[in-house]
Protein backbone atom coordinates (compact mmCIF):
# COMPACT_ATOMS: atom_id res chain seq x y z
CA UNK A 1 0.00 0.00 0.00
CA UNK A 2 1.34 3.23 -0.71
CA UNK A 3 2.91 5.97 1.89
CA UNK A 4 0.83 9.75 2.31
CA UNK A 5 3.90 11.00 0.72
CA UNK A 6 3.83 8.39 -2.46
CA UNK A 7 -0.14 9.76 -3.04
CA UNK A 8 0.57 13.46 -2.44
CA UNK A 9 3.43 13.72 -5.03
CA UNK A 10 0.88 11.45 -7.63
CA UNK A 11 -1.81 14.08 -7.28
CA UNK A 12 0.66 16.82 -7.22
CA UNK A 13 2.15 15.42 -9.92
CA UNK A 14 -1.62 15.30 -11.85
CA UNK A 15 -2.79 18.84 -10.69
CA UNK A 16 0.46 20.21 -12.64
CA UNK A 17 0.42 18.62 -15.25
CA UNK A 18 -3.98 18.98 -15.72
CA UNK A 19 -4.17 23.60 -14.92
CA UNK A 20 -6.05 24.49 -17.72
CA UNK A 21 -3.88 26.16 -20.20
CA UNK A 22 -1.29 24.10 -22.01
CA UNK A 23 1.25 26.77 -21.40
CA UNK A 24 0.79 26.17 -17.65
CA UNK A 25 0.56 22.58 -18.00
CA UNK A 26 3.95 22.41 -19.88
CA UNK A 27 5.55 25.08 -17.50
CA UNK A 28 4.35 22.97 -13.98
CA UNK A 29 3.59 19.73 -15.39
CA UNK A 30 8.05 19.10 -17.16
CA UNK A 31 8.99 20.73 -13.65
CA UNK A 32 6.87 18.45 -11.33
CA UNK A 33 7.71 15.29 -13.65
CA UNK A 34 11.42 15.70 -13.19
CA UNK A 35 11.27 16.86 -9.11
CA UNK A 36 8.60 15.28 -7.66
CA UNK A 37 10.03 11.87 -6.44
CA UNK A 38 13.15 13.65 -5.21
CA UNK A 39 10.57 16.00 -2.90
CA UNK A 40 11.04 15.79 0.81
CA UNK A 41 7.37 16.61 2.88
CA UNK A 42 8.70 20.17 3.40
CA UNK A 43 9.17 20.67 -0.37
CA UNK A 44 5.94 18.82 -1.72
CA UNK A 45 3.58 20.87 0.57
CA UNK A 46 5.72 24.07 -0.56
CA UNK A 47 4.30 23.35 -4.13
CA UNK A 48 1.05 21.90 -3.10
CA UNK A 49 0.38 25.29 -2.01
CA UNK A 50 2.19 26.59 -4.91
CA UNK A 51 0.23 24.97 -7.46
CA UNK A 52 -3.55 25.71 -5.63
CA UNK A 53 -2.68 29.20 -6.73
CA UNK A 54 -4.57 30.59 -9.69
CA UNK A 55 -2.74 30.24 -13.36
CA UNK A 56 -3.07 34.14 -14.19
CA UNK A 57 -1.01 34.67 -11.21
CA UNK A 58 1.32 31.91 -11.51
CA UNK A 59 2.13 32.86 -14.52
CA UNK A 60 3.03 36.27 -14.08
CA UNK A 61 5.53 35.47 -11.52
CA UNK A 62 7.28 33.32 -13.62
CA UNK A 63 7.54 35.73 -16.02
CA UNK A 64 8.51 38.58 -13.95
CA UNK A 65 9.94 37.00 -10.87
CA UNK A 66 10.73 39.96 -9.11
CA UNK A 67 6.17 40.72 -8.83
CA UNK A 68 7.04 37.60 -5.97
CA UNK A 69 10.29 38.45 -4.79
CA UNK A 70 9.24 38.99 -1.30
CA UNK A 71 6.78 35.76 -1.09
CA UNK A 72 6.97 32.33 0.43
CA UNK A 73 7.42 31.01 -3.70
CA UNK A 74 10.52 33.85 -4.34
CA UNK A 75 12.82 30.25 -4.10
CA UNK A 76 10.36 27.80 -5.76
CA UNK A 77 9.48 30.48 -8.91
CA UNK A 78 13.58 30.57 -9.24
CA UNK A 79 13.87 26.73 -8.81
CA UNK A 80 10.91 26.08 -11.81
CA UNK A 81 12.94 29.02 -13.69
CA UNK A 82 16.11 27.85 -13.93
CA UNK A 83 14.64 24.07 -14.62
CA UNK A 84 13.00 25.81 -17.33
CA UNK A 85 16.36 27.90 -17.95
CA UNK A 86 13.91 31.32 -18.35
CA UNK A 87 15.99 34.69 -18.41
CA UNK A 88 19.01 32.98 -19.33
CA UNK A 89 20.75 33.42 -22.91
Amino acid sequence: MPDNLDVRRKRAGFRANHRGTKEMDWLLGKYADATLAGMDDTHLLEFERFISISDPDLQKWLISPELCANTEFSGLIRRIREFHRLGQQ
